[in-house]
């Protein structure tokens, strides 16, 4: 621990009346049309521009463009949209990821390889009207009042 070190340590030790929750590191994936390498230099710069972005990747085949640093996911949504190019959050998860991964909600030919669409796991529905009507013919609570006799 250096004179800098030393010297930021009482710093912080003096200013310690309000502290600031830190942000966390974040990983910010979006589906971009680009069409050319001159379209991946405008994202990858509009993107650059975003406050505490670290890095920007832009992968001109899967149309995609990943930020990571501390920001947040609408600002840089936000920031992508302002390119006129269509944008969206990177919808695709590894398809050991989803439950059913060849539904057709969640199959995509245009994913890329062993990905698939990020879906709604439909196998925790809540029990139906049907359901209902059973378990109230056979209550608890009164064990006499038996519908079905």
């Amino acid at each position: 621990m250096g004179v800098q070190g030393t010297l930021e340590y009482f710093s912080d030790l003096l200013s310690s009346t309000k502290k600031k929750k830190k942000k966390q590191t974040q990983t910010v994936a979006l589906k971009i049309r680009m069409d050319c390498e001159g379209c991946a230099r405008k994202v990858k710069h509009v993107l650059s521009g975003v406050k505490g972005a670290k890095s920007v990747d832009v992968d001109l085949k899967q149309q995609k463009a990943t930020v990571t640093g501390y920001v947040e996911p609408k600002k840089v949504l936000k920031a992508a949209q302002s390119t006129k190019k269509k944008v969206e959050l990177w919808p695709y998860v590894p398809y050991t990821m989803v439950a059913h991964p060849y539904v057709s909600q969640a199959y995509d030919k245009k994913a890329p390889p062993n990905m698939v669409r990020k879906v709604a796991d439909t196998s925790n529905i809540s029990e139906t009207t049907v359901d209902d009507t059973y378990v109230q013919m056979f209550s608890d609570e009164n064990p006499n009042a038996c519908s079905i006799m």
